[in-house]
């Protein structure tokens, strides 16, 4: 078999999240019909993997076997170096059932305070985002690039954005990401790097 991502078939966006699918459609350059798992009545897989890339796959396995056609999914969050790589693939999970990324960042601030407190000769504010993101056919292959942009954790700032925006700032950039304009952002972020890897490897 072909893998290769043919201009006008239907994939699926392994979420449930109609916003993330339409982004997902975007990044792709509007080139196939996409839907989300949840129009496709596929349910949400729990996620049991220890990594990005391994819940990735989970996925967009689970989609693609359920509904028979080609599954797209990605899995992505924030790393950071002084609370040894958390919280990691449990960003969102940190947000809480609610999504309350505020409350998710004051968690982060309120560790990172400790972690220079008991560390200080070494502590560091370098932390990165990653998006590992997967694609898998009905017949159990799958692919999976990763993009990954480094930075460093600063006080809040910024209206734009979502999730940890706020407190992000990529090396190189005096702004956070949630106060980059939405077109800055999109092209140089991890999720940004992960598909043009995909784009240039599986596009007809």
């Amino acid at each position: 078999m072909s893998l290769k991502l043919i201009s006008g078939e239907q994939l699926i966006a392994a979420t449930h999240n109609p916003g993330k699918a339409k982004e997902i459609s975007s990044l792709l350059g509007g080139r196939f019909a996409v839907i989300s798992a949840k129009d496709a009545n596929v349910p949400e897989p729990d996620e049991t993997e220890s990594s990005f890339i391994g819940n990735a796959i989970l996925k967009a396995r689970h989609a693609a076997m359920t509904a028979g056609i080609v599954a797209l999914a990605d899995d992505s969050g924030l790393s950071i170096t002084a609370l040894k790589g958390d919280p990691g693939i449990y960003s969102a999970r940190w947000a809480g059932p609610d999504k309350d990324f505020k409350r998710a960042m004051e968690i982060i601030d309120h560790k990172l305070l400790q972690a220079q407190v008991h560390d200080s000769e070494v502590f560091t504010t370098h932390a990165w985002f990653t998006c590992a993101l997967a694609v898998a056919w009905p017949e159990g292959h799958a692919v999976v690039f990763e993009g990954r942009i480094d930075g460093d954790i600063v006080s809040p700032r910024g209206e734009g954005g979502f999730g940890y925006d706020p407190i992000f700032q990529p090396k190189g950039y005096g702004l956070t990401f949630a106060e980059m304009p939405e077109a800055q952002k999109d092209g140089i972020s991890h999720r940004h790097l992960a598909f043009e890897q995909l784009k240039a490897t599986l596009f007809d």
